[in-house]
């Protein structure tokens, strides 16, 4: 059995995490700093997806490494944030090498937050070099970054973390910002999809659901074209080659959709990247298959960590909030 991991455990050298929060415009973005760079691939199966420097990600594409990653709040004004990443690897010496300079590459990829905080503020490119400059290995979860003013199904979205060592040695780690049309639980009996994914330590976050009698039938967030998206990244120390990479994006989509129902809609963007720290060597495919399945479910588990953890704001109840 691979071992859990969650909180620092769940990161490893080479990968670190940083939060810009903005709680009065509830919206922020989060940032994937692996400077040194690592092998990128992302699958997008979300209808609604807005997203920048994706399509180099592609596997037959020329490019293979990344030096971040940005998720952000801000609807499409959040790309902007990228800019700020930029800046802050720019000044490190840190990206694809040119005659003039490197070019450092962050892909980024948003969700809807906008009309959610008491001001008009998305995410820039301070947001962005702020998030960068925070970046450690301690990471905070909840209703913070990315996930600042996420909604999920009509509770409290927000950003969750989870990981697993594997018997191999090779260490994945996936991280989501939920906020997304699907309930992440069962409205007949108030749990969570993901339960049975949690590690026996993480469930002590469950609420005691024997008060709990049905989700409000007259309670309906509002579904409205491109409102919604929930954004994943998973990460491992395997040296992947890129079109390792991708397929692990496309398993772990499998977390997505077991943790949130209905998942992929028409109205959301959801997306997951995939990044590999090696050297890019490759592990073939029955390693791959380990790490692919390991990461479906930390996807499923950090989002249900991001759940669990989140905190209320005006008008949206937090799922402890309505199911105890």
């Amino acid at each position: 059995m691979a071992e859990a991991l969650w909180g620092e455990a769940a990161l490893f050298p080479g990968l670190r995490v940083g939060h810009f929060t903005d709680q009065e415009a509830r919206t922020g973005c989060t940032v994937v700093l692996v400077e040194e760079g690592a092998v990128a691939a992302v699958d997008v199966r979300g209808a609604a997806p807005g997203t920048r420097e994706t399509d180099l990600l592609l596997p037959e594409n020329t490019v293979e490494r990344v030096q971040a990653v940005l998720l952000t709040g801000g609807s499409a004004f959040g790309l902007g944030a990228a800019d700020g990443v930029m800046d802050y690897l720019r000044e490190r010496g840190k990206g694809f090498p040119t005659p003039a300079g490197v070019v450092p590459i962050v892909p980024a990829a948003v969700l809807y937050d906008l009309g959610r905080g008491e001001v008009f503020r998305p995410p820039g490119r301070e947001a962005g070099y702020r998030a960068a400059l925070a970046a450690s290995g301690a990471v905070a979860e909840g209703s913070v970054g990315a996930g600042t003013g996420a909604v999920a199904g009509g509770v409290k979205g927000g950003f969750g973390l989870a990981g697993y060592r594997l018997e191999e040695g090779y260490r994945v780690a996936a991280l989501a910002a939920v906020n997304s049309l699907g309930r992440p639980f069962d409205p007949a009996t108030g749990r969570l999809y993901a339960e049975p994914f949690l590690a026996e330590a993480e469930r002590a976050l469950l609420p005691d659901l024997s008060r709990y009698r049905g989700f409000p039938e007259d309670y309906r967030f509002p579904l409205l074209l491109g409102q919604n998206t929930t954004l994943g990244v998973v990460a491992t120390d395997a040296p992947l080659t890129k079109a390792e990479a991708k397929r692990l994006a496309i398993m772990a989509q499998d977390g997505l959709a077991r943790a949130l129902r209905p998942a992929h809609t028409p109205l959301d963007g959801d997306l997951v990247f995939a990044l590999a720290l090696g050297e890019g060597r490759g592990v073939g495919p029955m390693a791959l298959l380990r790490l692919g399945a390991y990461a479906a479910d930390a996807l499923a588990r950090a989002i249900a960590r991001a759940v669990l953890l989140a905190e209320g704001m005006p008008g949206v109840p937090t799922y402890r909030e309505v199911v105890g």
